[in-house]
């Protein structure tokens, strides 16, 4: 076996099994509980989300945004470059000039937010009731969570199952491009490289997302087998990179792969921005130490993000 294959095998492991154990800590441990926590044990838990929500922040702004806006640009400058002819003249450089500034990226990024958006608004529309006050209750087990807040109506749990939904589907596509950027690297000092900068990073996104799960309600069975498929997509990728070392990568390829990427960032801030952030700083008590909490989060993905 070559030495590459053996610690591209061994990244294959490594981002499964920690996925699963970091999502499944939350999952089966009922200290993360927060509907049965009193006193300190209620307010550490607190925080603790506040700290996950800082996390899914900077995964969101510093890795995801930051990876699909630099993967959009440089595939559609390199599908410029391979189906420009010949031309002479200013006109035609100026009008070369002023389409590659147009910001590609971020269009792409902001439909993503938005398809999000509107699919919500059309549930929403189709099924008016489904933010009433029994639904409420019995997604979130007949607690009274509203009563936690005081800041003007928190987002409505009813929304949670849907907008956990996304954020698993976003969280699969970006973990898809990780694993498969691991499996493309040349060298075993790179492969070693990036695999432990995902697995710094992925460790405490995915038990953000375990935590998410269990706040927001959901059966243990389920919310295990969502953790099941997410550790399964690194090493999907994994598999995928290793494959396309061994042939040839098709015209184009990179382009729908910088694509998705950048759909996927935008459906994950629109979860981290109107789902996450308002839930966890809605309550009135210590909003310096939760700012705090979001803050040290999001400065710890930043810092991963200097090898990322």
């Amino acid at each position: 076996m070559e030495p590459q294959l053996g610690v591209k095998i061994g990244c294959f492991f490594a981002l499964l099994i920690l996925t699963l154990v970091c999502g499944l800590i939350p999952i089966c441990f009922k200290w993360f509980q927060i509907d049965a926590a009193t006193g300190r044990h209620r307010r550490v838990l607190s925080l603790l989300g506040c700290t996950s929500a800082g996390v899914f922040l900077g995964a969101g702004l510093m890795h995801m945004t930051a990876e699909a806006l630099e993967g959009i640009d440089s595939e559609i400058q390199k599908f410029k470059m391979q189906n420009r002819t010949e031309r002479e003249g200013n006109a035609s450089d100026d009008a070369d000039s002023a389409q590659m500034e147009y910001p590609y990226g971020e269009l792409i990024i902001s439909l993503g937010f938005f398809f999000v958006f509107f699919l919500e608004s059309l549930a929403l529309q189709c099924c008016p009731g489904a933010a009433g006050g029994t639904t409420v209750q019995e997604e979130w087990g007949g607690t009274h969570v509203l009563e936690l807040h005081s800041h003007g109506p928190p987002p409505s749990p009813s929304k949670g199952p849907f907008r956990a939904l996304v954020l698993l589907l976003s969280l699969s596509f970006h973990s898809v491009f990780e694993g498969l950027a691991v499996g493309l690297q040349p060298t075993v000092a790179t492969t070693i490289q990036l695999c432990l900068a995902v697995l710094a990073h992925k460790g405490l996104v995915v038990f953000g997302v375990g935590l998410r799960l269990v706040r927001i309600g959901t059966r243990s069975r389920w919310a295990m087998l969502s953790i099941l498929s997410l550790a399964l997509m690194s090493p999907m990728g994994l598999v995928l990179g290793l494959a396309v070392t061994q042939g040839d990568s098709k015209a184009g390829q990179g382009l729908a792969q910088a694509v998705l990427e950048g759909v996927a960032a935008g459906t994950f801030l629109y979860v981290t921005f109107l789902e996450i952030l308002p839930r966890e700083l809605a309550g009135p008590e210590a909003p310096l130490a939760k700012w705090g909490c979001v803050a040290a989060g999001f400065a710890f993905m930043a810092f991963i993000a200097l090898w990322a």
